[in-house]
């Protein structure tokens, strides 16, 4: 609980000092020794520089090498990666919002790419993976200072792993938009996901996979359920709240535009969720084929149980019910990915599913907040879910001696993570909206709003 305090006040890197060495040489004694020859008794005399008995050297450590097939699948990961945000997740988005903001949705995907790539490159990367502390990296990566093309991450570039997590970063921020479609100013969203990608996403990524607290207490986080959606869904849900809701809302018709687009994105995601989980095994192994298999798993049993709860809660199965619970399925088995059986990942999806839709139905009316493409229904609950599911399905069978030995202990760890994403991704996005809407407003006007944000935002529209 302490630490989780202390994590609410980090606002800046908390940089850790250096450690001088002294060595000292040491000259070999000399001495006299006699040589007795046994057979003619005759004795030697000589000075030599006696050798000292050292111990046996302990094996050496075996340096990392880079392995060309690790290396292949990363690469290959990092493009589907890429794909889930750029065009999947903006197609997903765009076919449910009204036709007069489709353009304005899918540019928050595609403006996330090019603005996290660079907040990363920057201060991103150092400030998550950087050797800092327990809290925050240092800035001895700042714009990817001292990495060259032979140094390594494992068995990867590191390079290659700088981008590869730059593409969890911009998926992260774009997941964000489903929260605040069809309100926000474009430039107020340009600034918001420049800063608390640097301010909120860094330090959690630290905190997790950088060598920070969570980790060492040992949280169990295969690809970003703490990290990405947890952190996302609740930064979107704030996001919702300070924005409001959209004019009209319960009063006007607000169904999907085009429903195909949002299958064919949900289609790309799932896609590429293979690159998202599969990769973060950091190898072409079989840590990473397992995660393939438990991702397939959870997403056609959360997609089936959607359909299911749908049908007999209102009558029908809808198109965007499944293509809905294939997400939430995906969402909940990315930070199991690595640690559970096909088993485990069939209960998860099952349980995913139904929560899921409780979280885009029941609970999204209880919190009253228009979470307009339910990115906290999603992504948020499903997160949720998936990190405390994790304590329960974590198998000895996947992992071996590093599966948890004490199911409370492992929970509770688990539950701690989730709180911490929460306290500090809610307490620190008010605080950004809360300057950006002070500087420059966050919502756009009532006129702007009800012409659409195509028009208004970008001058261009869908005929």
């Amino acid at each position: 609980m302490k630490k989780m305090l202390i994590a609410l006040g980090l606002s800046s890197a908390l940089l850790g000092g250096s450690v001088a060495w002294a060595e000292e040489s040491a000259t070999a004694p000399t001495e006299e020794v006699t040589v007795v020859d046994t057979a003619n008794t005759t004795t030697l005399n000589t000075t030599e520089a006696a050798v000292p008995v050292e111990a046996a050297p302990a094996p050496a450590e075996e340096e990392p090498k880079l392995d060309t097939g690790d290396t292949a699948w990363i690469l290959v990961s990092t493009a589907l990666v890429l794909l889930m945000t750029i065009p999947g997740l903006a197609l997903f988005y765009g076919g449910m919002v009204r036709k007069k903001n489709v353009l304005s949705t899918m540019a928050h995907s595609f403006v996330a790419a090019g603005v996290v790539s660079l907040t990363w490159v920057i201060v991103g990367y150092t400030l998550a993976f950087g050797e800092g502390n327990a809290f925050i990296g240092s800035l001895d990566k700042f714009m990817l200072s001292g990495i060259t093309t032979e140094a390594l991450s494992g068995t990867i570039p590191e390079i290659l792993f700088v981008i590869f997590q730059m593409t969890f970063a911009i998926i992260t921020v774009a997941i964000i938009s489903g929260s605040i479609a069809e309100r926000m100013k474009f430039g107020a969203f340009v600034a918001f996901i420049a800063i608390w990608s640097v301010v909120v996403y860094a330090p959690i990524t630290h905190w997790v996979w950088g060598g920070g607290w969570l980790g060492n207490d040992g949280a169990l986080d295969f690809a970003g359920g703490t990290v990405v959606h947890i952190n996302s869904g609740v930064a979107g849900l704030v996001a919702a709240y300070m924005l409001g809701k959209r004019m009209g809302l319960g009063r006007e018709s607000m169904a999907p535009h085009n429903l195909t687009l949002t299958v064919i994105g949900a289609s790309l995601v799932w896609v590429g969720w293979f690159g998202f989980n599969g990769g973060s095994a950091l190898g072409a192994n079989g840590s990473a084929g397992y995660a393939l298999v438990v991702t397939q798993v959870a997403a056609a049993a959360a997609a089936v149980a959607w359909l299911i709860t749908e049908k007999v809660v209102r009558g029908k199965a809808s198109v965007l019910g499944g293509a809905s619970g294939a997400v939430a399925g995906l969402v909940v088995i990315t930070p199991a990915a690595g640690f559970v059986t096909v088993g485990g990942a069939l209960a998860m999806g099952l349980i995913g599913g139904v929560v899921c839709f409780w979280g885009i139905t029941a609970l999204k009316r209880a919190l009253k907040a228009d979470d307009s493409l339910d990115a906290f229904g999603l992504h948020g609950v499903g997160g949720i879910v998936g990190a405390i599911l994790t304590a329960f399905f974590a198998s000895e069978f996947i992992m071996g001696d590093k599966a948890p030995s004490n199911l409370m202990h492992q929970l509770w760890v688990q539950v701690e993570g989730v709180l911490a994403t929460i306290a500090y991704s809610a307490v620190m996005t008010f605080i950004i909206l809360k300057v950006i809407d002070l500087v420059i407003g966050i919502r756009v006007e009532a006129d702007d709003e009800r012409m659409g944000l195509d028009l208004s935002q970008h001058g261009e529209r869908v005929e």
